[in-house]
């Protein structure tokens, strides 16, 4: 093509670039802060403390807001920003023929029509019909799933065949691994199959984080429940005669004091601190609301390839003549034993199978680190396992130096080296199993003989082949032969060494990320590129399912609307534990299945095929180390270490954010409610007003915000991960809750009363000293009574709450504030809160613990407490 041309193409077809979605801008994420009904509530709570001439309470709650939107707004910044420079992409070249020259342009100026030059480690740079190849294989998992190579050929393919089976394309952002090509340009940028991909993910509509949805419910519950309760005080207030004007104004300050003004702050600081420690884990959240959503999450979909195994290829056996050989891991002091765990004795058939594969190679493993490797996984795989044998791959290459290559032949399937042995010549060969014994005519034995291969012989290595395959296995034969004629062809009459098997193996961490996870009532489920029988062994290997595998693959699902699927098949897909052979849209389709069926669904994954699903599920959980840019531009969730275990980490994080903002809402609703009780039934009772609208509002600021924050900051409950996940309709505040928030702040308000009504008539108190009992015992009870939200399950003494630092500081900061309120005079006097004698006070303290014994009994029986909900998989 010539230069003209090209520029014409580029100019019709645009530049071979995919369209980025936008960078958060920071009017977004600052308005994203004030998005909700509670801080609107507040909002409103200020505006009316203005208009009653409080300026000191409609300050107060401004720079509540204010404190929420600024430590919202920086967080998400941060995580935003870190984002960006987590996706930031090198420039790519590209070697093309063009004027009649070989030349290297910039990736982003390929058109169609352009012949790109492929060598190893080359990343394609769009997607290319194969002309010429040579050994040519292609890593397409960040497509596909598939964690093997692709052998590519020339020859055309079904119109309708699926993207891994086109042996004739190679695809943008695929790898060479081994051999040399020459393609065609295809298609560029927003045509090619990753930009298909990339529209896909950026119509994915993504859902909206349960946490937002819950606390919007809660905030609509609110606004009604303080406009009541407000007016339903005024109103008896009136009615028994007391001035209209002086209950307005205590009608108001029960509003604003009914209105949980720390409730977004201490969510968002609660949020925050989950996202500063993950961080901490190498787990990058991009918004504050995900890390709560792990936590209610129902059914993990996760990735295969470099996500529960390592994405790199590992010898675990070897099959010999008699013998079958266990390959251990690389910390293991014996790497070599036999099937009942025996270290094997060194003979001719391991040793010839360890030089073979050694040798047969055209990989560099340099010296053993993932930075110093090049080549084909399965032959870095192959020197690694003679390294731990101790044989030197260069005094090997020394003692047989090589004479000739036979390249990978897709044909034959397999290679051959020819190597200078004395006085002759060795033929080392390595190929499709069932390929190479068809070629071998006799076996090596122990001794270093070769002995016949009959008929029954050949059969049985069917069926080890067989079975080994069945196991998720890759299985490679090795051959050779000495020979003296130069002119003889390598590939036949050879000696069978044996079989050597390779896996790509589970990652340390995976199983005992499944147990916990199994263990916390949430379903682990595999969705991979990979064909069934490999999916299978893995998922086997790696813990899934409770015993019995359910396998679908994913030609029973392609093609598949989810409006036009029927109850039987949903009813299988939400049973079954691995998707085998799944393409981006069926991924899609699966995702929307399960939160039709009322799941809250993680999605991991680090290809471009799963971006898709990534951004549709509840929260994608993108590969930081080996994710791609659209993957991780579709999640809200970046595991730098790549770490499954890290998930369930990030699970109790955020089951612990969610436990500790339903304690915080307890708390403070049972605190707000007995506030307005106290007022309300003493009015309507006829007896004098036992809190004035000044000391309302300061035990609203000093009683209910510090130990409300301290519940915040809790560590959690150690059995916060032995327990199913909550149900993902369930509101913040359940019916028990709110049953529970109406005993404690009836427990309150009854001791408050009794206190105020014992001072009146019984220590005949008058009216000043007697509301200043009232105000202590109601302060008091509510320092107390953050000891009444510790879930049930948990002791009285020991318990998350007794645990937690943060609540006894700010214990010891209210007691400090009340009794500044009591004895510093120029306060006292604006509260007009008189001496109450020692009687009073003694009254006041021992009325106070009455609230804290009537909830201990309370979580003790209360009703559900037993009770758990059902599993994930029930």
């Amino acid at each position: 093509m010539s230069p003209n041309e090209a520029a014409a193409r580029l100019s019709a077809h645009g530049p071979n670039t995919l369209r980025r979605q936008k960078p958060k801008s920071l009017t977004l994420i600052l308005r994203h802060q004030f998005a909700s009904v509670i801080v609107w509530l507040l909002a409103g709570a200020a505006a009316i403390s203005f208009l009653s001439r409080d300026v000191a309470e409609g300050i107060a709650i401004i720079v509540v807001l204010l404190i929420n939107g600024i430590i919202g707004f920086f967080t998400e910044l941060r995580a935003a920003r870190s984002m960006e420079k987590l996706i930031q992409l090198s420039r790519r070249h590209a070697r093309v023929r063009r004027g009649g020259k070989e030349r290297m342009i910039d990736a982003c100026d390929l058109v169609p029509g352009d012949i790109v030059v492929l060598e190893p480690g080359d990343v394609v740079p769009a997607d290319l019909r194969l002309v010429e190849v040579s050994s040519l294989e292609v890593d397409e998992s960040v497509l596909t799933g598939e964690s093997r190579a692709v052998e590519k050929s020339i020859e055309a393919v079904e119109p309708d065949a699926l993207l891994g089976d086109r042996f004739c394309m190679a695809y943008q952002a695929t790898a060479i691994t081994k051999g040399t090509g020459e393609g065609i340009v295809v298609a560029t940028g927003m045509d090619t199959e990753i930009g298909q991909i990339s529209e896909m993910v950026q119509s994915a509509s993504g859902e909206v984080a349960p946490l937002e949805r819950r606390l919007d419910m809660l905030g609509r519950k609110l606004v009604w429940l303080t406009v009541i309760l407000a007016l339903l005080t005024i109103g008896a207030g009136i009615l028994r005669g007391f001035d209209i004007a002086t209950m307005i104004q205590i009608g108001v300050a029960l509003a604003v004091a009914a209105v949980p003004e720390g409730l977004p702050v201490v969510a968002t600081l609660s949020l925050a601190r989950g996202l500063w420690r993950m961080s901490a884990r190498n787990a990058l959240i991009r918004q504050l609301s995900s890390v709560e959503t792990l936590g209610a999450t129902t059914v993990i979909l996760t990735d295969k390839t470099g996500t529960l195994t390592e994405n790199r290829m590992t010898v675990v056996g070897y099959l010999l003549d008699g013998l079958d050989v266990t390959v251990g891991a690389e910390d293991d002091d014996t790497s070599f034993k036999t099937g009942d765990g025996a270290p094997v004795q060194p003979d001719e058939r391991l040793t010839w199978a360890l030089r073979v594969g050694a040798l047969c190679n055209t990989a560099e493993a340099g010296d053993g680190s993932r930075d110093e490797r090049a080549g084909d996984p399965m032959e870095l795989a192959l020197i690694a396992a003679a390294r731990k044998a101790n044989i030197d791959r260069s005094a090997l290459r020394q003692r047989y130096p090589e004479l000739k290559e036979h390249a990978f032949d897709p044909s034959r399937k397999m290679m051959a080296m020819v190597l200078e042995d004395a006085p002759g010549q060795l033929i080392a060969v390595k190929g499709a199993a069932e390929e190479v014994l068809g070629l071998c005519t006799r076996v090596l034995a122990a001794d270093g003989t070769a002995i016949a291969l009959g008929d029954g012989a050949r059969q049985d290595w069917q069926r080890r082949n067989a079975e080994a395959a069945q196991q998720g296995l890759r299985l490679l034969a090795l051959a050779m032969k000495h020979r003296e004629d130069v002119g003889v062809d390598p590939y036949c009459d050879l000696i069978l060494i044996g079989f050597v098997c390779l896996r790509d193996p589970i990652r340390e961490d995976v199983p005992n990320a499944i147990r916990a996870s199994r263990n916390a009532g949430v379903r682990v489920v595999m969705v991979t590129g990979d064909h069934a029988d490999t999916a299978r062994a893995v998922a086997r290997a790696a813990g899934l399912g409770d015993g019995t595998l359910e396998v679908m693959d994913g030609s029973e699902l392609h093609g598949i609307e989810l409006e036009a699927m029927s109850e039987a098949l949903r009813a299988r897909i939400l049973c079954a534990d691995v998707f085998a052979r799944l393409d981006p849209a069926t991924k899609l389709t699966l995702v929307s299945v399960y939160q039709r069926a009322g799941h809250v669904v993680a999605m991991t994954g680090d290809g471009v095929n799963d971006a898709p699903a990534l951004k549709k599920a509840d929260i994608g959980i993108a590969m930081g180390h080996r994710g791609t840019e659209v993957a991780k531009q579709a999640a809200q969730m970046i595991l730098r270490d790549d770490a499954f275990s890290t998930v369930i980490a990030a699970m109790r994080q955020g089951r612990v954010i969610f436990q500790n903002i339903r304690q915080f809402v307890v708390y403070l609703m049972s605190c707000n409610v007995s506030e307005v009780l106290v007022v309300g039934l003493a009015v309507g009772g006829g007896l004098p007003v036992p809190l004035l609208p000044l000391q309302i509002l300061y035990l609203n600021l000093v009683t209910d915000i510090f130990p409300a924050f301290a519940l915040g900051f809790g560590a959690g409950s150690d059995q916060v991960m032995s327990q199913p996940p909550r149900d993902p309709k369930e509101p913040i505040v359940a019916r028990a809750h709110w049953l529970q928030i109406a005993v404690l702040g009836g427990s309150i308000t009854l001791a408050t009363l009794l206190a105020f009504g014992l001072a009146l008539y019984a220590l005949d108190l008058a009216a000043g000293p007697s509301v200043t009992v009232a105000f202590v015992t109601l302060a008091l009870a509510q320092i107390w009574n953050v000891f009444n939200v510790r879930a049930p399950s948990t002791k009285a003494l020991s318990n998350a709450v007794t645990r937690n630092p943060y609540v006894w500081g700010a214990i010891v900061l209210c007691l400090g504030l009340v009794a500044l309120a009591l004895w510093q005079p120029v306060l006292a006097d604006v509260l007009r809160l008189d001496p109450p004698g020692k009687a009073g006070l003694g009254l006041a303290v021992a009325m106070s613990a009455v609230p804290l014994v009537i909830g201990q009994f309370w979580i003790r029986w209360m009703p559900g407490a037993s009770r758990r909900p059902p599993r994930a998989s029930e």
